[in-house]
């Protein structure tokens, strides 16, 4: 039976309509895609709490998460990923690729125009409905 594994990720917005978007670095598992920015949740971890860690051992920033976005479950070859994003507002400091190859900030419109993680992409639609 495969791993299920609870994993959140931040759906950060600037000041410009642009999203924060994040190349998986070669040595990660699905390399060279493009994801928004998170990670597993810790036992005892609110969705909320995860999600503020995760953005500030990977980003080195602060976010404050505000609302579930968008909750979905993909079956990988050797895992099962349920991927909840959830909006954030950045509050302190500027985002910075620690673990990922490339930070990049996208408008709604041209979101599609990159290869994401298949986890992402019932998100990545959702927000292009949005406009």
């Amino acid at each position: 039976m495969k791993e299920k594994v609870k994993v959140v990720a931040a759906i950060i917005e600037n000041g410009n309509n642009e999203i924060l978007c994040a190349l998986r670095s070669p040595q990660m598992v699905l390399p060279n895609m493009w994801e928004f920015p998170g990670g597993k949740v810790e036992e005892g971890e609110s969705l909320h709490e995860a999600i503020e860690r995760e953005i500030k051992e990977e980003l080195k920033c602060d976010v404050k998460a505000i609302d579930v976005f968008n909750n979905n479950t993909h079956e990988y070859e050797k895992i099962i990923v349920n991927l909840t994003c959830l909006k954030c507002k950045l509050v302190d400091g500027t985002p910075v690729a620690d673990e990922h190859s490339k930070l990049l900030w996208l408008k709604r419109d041209n979101l599609d125009s990159l290869k994401w993680a298949p986890a992402d992409v019932c998100a990545v639609k959702e927000l292009i409905k949005e406009i």
